[in-house]
């Protein structure tokens, strides 16, 4: 595949979004179909822990950005705001169990969680009808498998 190829292939998922209305919130879904929105990346401090804040917009039943990128495994301080009206909540994924916080209209919340591995997460608030109304998102975290978590097989070609 050429990178011709890959650019049209991304223009041609951006035009089918928007045919069927899923590229925005409030068209055919409330929220956004996941991995349709916004990306951004977790800032990273010096001591290696990285950073970032998600949230709910008013009005709008998804999270902004939709895909935070963590350069690699490990700490995230997260920051969620509430923008909305309405009572939402949001539940993360976590290495030892998930952390749950209550978010009540204009409200936010913080917390940390540790995610050792690459791969991707998601996300959600799972109040009400929210996850089926589009209120999900990802954290994608990129690196590689530790060696100790690496099957013992031979070296596989990379792209």
């Amino acid at each position: 595949m050429t990178i011709t190829d890959e650019v049209a292939i991304a223009e041609e998922r951006s035009v089918l979004l928007a045919k069927y209305g899923l590229d925005g919130q409030n068209k055919a879904t409330m929220g956004r179909v996941l991995g349709t929105g916004s990306i951004a990346e977790a800032v990273e401090r010096a001591d290696g822990t990285m950073e970032a804040t998600v949230r709910i917009r008013e009005d709008e039943c998804c999270w902004e950005p939709a895909i935070l990128i963590l350069p690699h495994g490990g700490d995230l301080e997260l920051t969620v705001i509430n923008d909305d009206k309405n009572t939402h909540a949001c539940l993360l994924p976590n290495n030892g169990g998930p952390k749950f916080l209550g978010l009540l209209n204009h409200s936010k919340g913080r917390a940390r969680i540790n995610l050792d591995g690459p791969g991707y997460y998601w996300y959600s608030s799972p109040a009400g009808n929210d996850e089926g109304r589009g209120l999900t998102a990802a954290i994608v975290v990129k690196g590689e498998v530790p060696p100790e978590a690496r099957l013992d097989r031979p070296d596989q070609i990379r792209p």
